[in-house]
Order: C-alpha cells, then structure tokens, then sequence
C-alpha cells in the first residue's frame, strides 16, 4: 500500500509541480478468477509525470496500468482520471504489431488522426504538415516512407509513440516500451519519452523491468511487487530496493 503525501508534497517543491492529482487510485482491490493481484493500492499521479512502474515479473504492473486505462474493473476501489473528456494514448508491446505490416512510418503514425476524422475523410493538408512536424520532433522524418519492417527496433517503438503523440493525448500510458530493444534503442525510447514529459508537459506511465533502464531518468518511482505498490523519489527507492523486492529484482 502506499503512503505517498509527504513524499508527493516535498517533490512538489522541488519541480515546481501542481501538486493535484489527475490520475486516483483509492483502495484498489484487483484480480483474475480467484487470483488477488493487487492489494488496497492507493496512488496518485499528477500531470507531467514520467513516471516508471517497476517490478519484478508477475508483480502487479499489467493489471495496475490496465486499471488505469479502464480495461478492468477492480474488485473494489474508485478509479479516478481525465481519460473520458481525453483519452489516454496508449502505447502497445511491439510484439504486437506485426513486423510485416504493409504501412509506412507516414501511415503508421498518421493513424493516431483517425479518430478525429469523419468516415473516410481524407486527411487536410494541416493534418499532413502536423504529422511531419511531429515525424521531425520525433526524429524519424527522413524515414517517412520506409515500410515498418524496415524500421530499427527504436524507430519502430518511436513510431507507435509518435502516433499516440498525433491523437492529443495528454496521458501516455505504456506497458514494457522497451522489453524487445537493444540498448541503445531503449536509451533512445526512454529519453523521449522523458523529453515529452519535461518539454511538452505530457504525463507519462510505464512499466518496466529492471531499475538500471530507468536509473538517469526517473526522479520518482511506482515500485510494484506482489500486489503492494509504493510511490517514492528515486534515492528513497535506491535505499530500499533489496527489501522492496526481496531479492527478486535485478
């Protein structure tokens, strides 16, 4: 369970912050079948965040994150967030886009305006010049028109931030963005997505594995293990990382 007012307030000092939440969590009880999953959660997020929920596997990440999103209803607890006046941009594991799919980074990308456009109204030319802009901001304008199998590992999971970056979305919600990367690519990814927080005041959540992809990034910490979920600044986490996950983590 976490006990996040002092930790919250003293952060919010030191960035400068709102300190109101846009994102509540309030005594979460969740599961599958029989199966507790998460136990009396309690968290908020607030806009701007970028914020990594870290966790050994099987610790609560995925269900957690799909609470948020509303794509399972706890078993008791209140959901709190923005996300029916503006919904979230929700950025899927790459393993579920096919590596074969017959678009172009320009399409891939131009997909996140489909909900704002008519059936089958074409896209307008400012449509076409935001893409771009946003192609370029993302660093991947000079790869407009290669197909997605031709697109690096880091172009590629770029490119599915990019499109929910096109649809508005001030909330990016995102489960292992980073799990089928190398090293490099993931720096790349992880950077990003912290510029989109700082520079373009998007909130951020994500889950991942290991500390150590997110240790010259994150300032605070969701650390989720079995069912138990504590928000903290990253020293505190640093400090009690071992007790955290009782040696689970690497």
């Amino acid at each position: 369970m976490s006990n996040i007012g002092e930790d919250r307030n003293m952060d919010t000092v030191k960035t400068g912050k709102s300190s109101q939440p846009i994102i509540v969590c309030r005594d979460i009880v969740a599961g599958y079948g029989k199966e507790i999953v998460l136990h009396n959660v309690n968290l908020q997020i607030r806009a701007g965040d970028y914020m990594p929920f870290i966790g050994p596997n099987g610790a609560g990440k995925t269900t957690l994150l799909r609470i948020i999103l509303g794509l399972l209803r706890p078993r008791s607890g209140q959901v709190i967030t923005p996300f029916r006046e503006k919904p979230p941009g929700y950025v899927p594991q790459m393993k579920n886009i096919d590596p074969l799919y017959p678009v172009t980074l320009f399409q891939i990308v131009s997909m996140g305006l489909y909900p704002k456009l008519r059936w089958s109204q074409r896209m307008s030319k400012e449509d076409r010049e935001f893409v771009y802009k946003t192609l370029d901001e993302f660093d991947l304008l000079e790869h407009a028109s290669k197909r997605y199998a031709e697109l690096s590992g880091g172009m590629r999971q770029k490119a599915v931030v990019a499109r929910a970056f096109v649809t508005g979305a001030d909330v990016f919600v995102m489960d292992e963005p980073t799990s089928e990367l190398d090293e490099k690519s993931e720096k790349e990814v992880l950077n990003h997505l912290l510029r989109l927080s700082r520079e373009k005041a998007k909130t951020v959540l994500f889950a991942i594995h290991g500390f150590e992809h997110i240790a010259d990034t994150a300032e605070s910490v969701c650390a989720v293990n079995h069912g138990c979920v504590t928000l903290m600044p990253k020293t505190e986490f640093i400090a009690r990382r071992k007790a955290l996950f009782r040696s689970q983590e690497k």
